[in-house]
């Protein structure tokens, strides 16, 4: 591209961001939103949750679970697409409103799942400072310019820290805090490379849990932690005053100062089976953090602080009838003492539920027996069934009170219908609720209350 052109082109956007109307408080910049907590920005409209909203616009969507991100009024998806040339991870931006595409860039990648799941991405990418960072399944880490998609920087994570292919791949997002990319990585020594493929158990680490990068160059400022990767994500959490980052990898919740990557202190939380993951992002409260898993443990609640933790409640081991939350691939939701999720690895050994979260004590569940992923918005929860059907909750420890109903995989229900599996939380931003299936997204404009 002529240099020139392109400089214009980055002034032009820059000052259209600085000028727009659009509220940059109505951002979802990266996985579960500003603040890790799956909670829609605020909203100068209130809606109608009892109205079925509309379709404003739909894309069509190749291999990967994740939603995407929003930013200024763009909306940032990621997926793959395959062809006689191979497999390639592809970024596009569209805007918001419209749901025209704005740009393209794509990556040629190499990547053959051990199960036979789609090849394309499974985390959200991470916006910050005018750039955008993707971590896709191959464990091609890329940097790029916001504003056209150009590539700033990219590591090969999977051949530069040694990574044994996890049993679905990369599927961590990227945490950004300050100037620095921490992503979950979990790589082992060079001969490990002769393992066989699925034998995570015969596999050792060798200190790369979570590696930090230059936002700006994509050099590596700190690496840390003796553990492999999962599928959860690392987030930042605040502990009297201190920054740090939480990551349940595939063993153990880390805590780490992000500044030179010290490891504060180590919790073991995991199944003994081989072929079991970590995937709930830690969920917090003042200094409490909640972690989750289905297959054997459950849940625990620890009293952190800058030095290690302390266990508050924890599940019985091994006793699923007994464990207050079995969290498999959602992350659940706290809203007034009380957390709300899906439980169970898979259907029908699956459920909504709601708990005490000082406690664990189970409030209710449902009897649906399906797997769901939430997001609150306001004075709601948006549940998202697998298959596709969606409902509307009015939080309460007393009951499961569901408000409105509609099922976004069903032809006749006025939009394009999307198709199983819809594993990724609804995002909401201003009045636009984004929902994905299998190989579409659906935009979908909320109906205003009534005055």
């Amino acid at each position: 591209m002529n240099r020139p052109l392109n400089v214009c082109r980055r002034l032009l956007w820059i000052v259209l961001a600085m000028t727009a109307s659009y509220s940059h408080a109505q951002d979802w910049p990266r996985l579960l939103g500003e603040n890790f907590d799956g909670v829609a920005p605020a909203s100068d409209t209130r809606f109608d949750w009892t109205t079925q909203p509309t379709l404003a616009w739909s894309l069509d969507v190749g291999d990967g679970y994740g939603l995407g991100c929003v930013s200024a009024g763009k909306y940032y998806q990621m997926d793959a697409t395959s062809g006689g040339r191979g497999i390639f991870e592809r970024v596009r931006c569209l805007d918001l409103g419209s749901g025209e595409i704005q740009w393209e860039q794509t990556q040629a990648i190499d990547y053959r799942d051990l199960y036979g799941y789609e090849s394309g991405p499974r985390g959200t990418p991470a916006i910050k400072d005018g750039k955008i960072v993707t971590f896709g399944v191959s464990g091609q880490l890329n940097c790029r310019q916001l504003d056209d998609g150009e590539l700033v920087w990219n590591v090969d994570t999977n051949a530069s820290y040694g990574v044994v292919q996890n049993f679905f791949g990369v599927g961590s997002s990227p945490l950004i805090v300050g100037d620095s990319v921490i992503v979950m990585i979990g790589g082992s020594p060079n001969d490990d490379a002769r393992i066989a493929p699925g034998r995570l158990d015969r596999v050792s680490p060798n200190g790369s849990a979570l590696v930090a990068f230059s936002l700006e160059d994509g050099r590596e400022l700190w690496r840390c932690g003796n553990d492999l990767a999962s599928y959860s994500s690392p987030r930042a959490m605040s502990v009297d005053g201190t920054t740090i980052v939480l990551a349940l990898a595939r063993k153990n919740l880390l805590a780490i100062d992000p500044r030179d990557g010290q490891l504060l202190w180590q919790y073991k939380h995991h199944a003994e089976i081989l072929e079991s993951v970590n995937a709930i992002v830690p969920v917090v409260s003042g200094n409490r953090v909640f972690i989750s898993e289905c297959y054997e443990v459950g849940s625990v609640l620890l009293e952190v602080s800058l030095t290690g933790a302390e266990v508050v409640w924890s599940d019985p081991p091994g006793n699923r009838r007994l464990q207050a939350m079995r969290v498999h691939w959602s992350t659940p939701i706290l809203i007034d003492g009380f957390l709300y999720g899906c439980s169970g690895r898979n259907a029908p050994d699956s459920d909504f539920r709601c708990i005490d979260f000082a406690t664990g004590v189970v409030k209710w569940s449902d009897d649906r027996r399906a797997r769901s992923s939430i997001t609150q918005a306001a004075d709601v929860l948006v549940l998202l069934e697998e298959r596709g059907e969606m409902q509307i909750i009015r939080p309460s420890p007393e009951r499961l009170e569901v408000i409105a109903n509609w099922d976004w995989s069903d032809p006749n229900s006025g939009t394009p219908p999307i198709n199983y599996p819809c594993w990724a939380a609804p995002i909401i931003v201003g009045d636009k609720l984004l929902v994905r299936g299998d190989d579409k997204v659906l935009c979908l404009k909320l109906a205003p209350e009534a005055s």
